[in-house]
């Protein structure tokens, strides 16, 4: 039923955690939809990537070759206020804030951007181990995807320091993609999907399935139109909002459980 598009096809990075011991059961998954609270302007040509609030402001990193971008927007207006372009040759992924860095990774470059967080100055560049796809943080390490099944924890200098592996019962979650760390889960966009994992960071076990198919009406999708991607949490107001690739809106949400 659940994650339709995760297959044994995708990439192997190796054993899971010790958390995933068999001290850890796994759980069963809760069910939800989505109630939509309110709506806003999206910028269609946003590939979104990467979608964070920090100190009440969003943040988006959007993605392609040619037209990457990192952006500060209003949320009222979906209008940029800041705007860093990427050279052609980098395809921009996921993005966040720790301490006094704000880290954009790219996709198969092999190389993660560091920028001010104030005032997004660049500061420099680090390899990368993986492919980049989404990033967020608990407030202590990063953490990130690279489409496979793993969640990798990271220090503030990016140096690896545990991963997880993700699972539905006994079964991998592949193809995670965009994060957000919300209320003490991880939430993850599964590519291609219109799913979201509510994840145990300790377990790596999925705790709950969030079904968002239909959050984009029919006749706004367009040849353009993507999958959903970016998951974006403020702390200030406790509001959650989600969007895709070059979609026109973006949705403030509320899960409803599904008994």
């Amino acid at each position: 039923m659940l994650f339709s598009c995760a297959n044994s096809n995708a990439k192997k990075a190796g054993s899971s955690s010790p958390a995933q011991t068999e001290a850890a059961k796994p759980v069963k998954a809760k069910s939800y939809k989505l109630e939509v609270v309110a709506e806003y302007p999206h910028d269609v040509t946003s590939y979104t990537q990467g979608l964070f609030f920090q100190d009440g402001v969003m943040y988006e990193s959007t993605g392609q070759y040619g037209s990457s971008t990192l952006r500060q927007v209003d949320l009222a207006t979906g209008k940029v206020i800041k705007r860093q372009n990427f050279s052609e040759k980098y395809f921009v992924e996921g993005s966040v804030v720790l301490g006094d860095n704000l880290y954009v990774l790219t996709w198969m470059e092999k190389v993660a951007f560091i920028y001010d967080a104030k005032t997004l100055e660049y500061k420099s560049a680090k390899s990368y181990p993986r492919e980049g796809w989404g990033i967020t943080t608990d407030g202590k390490s990063l953490i990130a995807s690279d489409g496979t099944s793993f969640l990798y924890f990271m220090d503030e200098g990016m140096n690896l320091t545990r991963r997880v592996q993700v699972k539905i019962g006994a079964r991998a979650v592949p193809w995670l993609n965009e994060l957000e760390y919300i209320d003490g889960k991880v939430w993850a966009n599964v590519y291609m999907s219109d799913e979201i994992a509510i994840i145990d960071p300790a377990t790596g076990f999925v705790e709950g399935v969030v079904d968002c198919s239909g959050l984009l009406p029919a006749e706004l999708h367009t040849e353009d139109t993507d999958v959903l991607n970016g998951i974006a949490y403020n702390p200030q107001d406790g509001k959650i909002y989600l969007t895709g690739k070059n979609w026109p809106k973006l949705y403030e949400i509320k899960l409803v459980p599904i008994e």
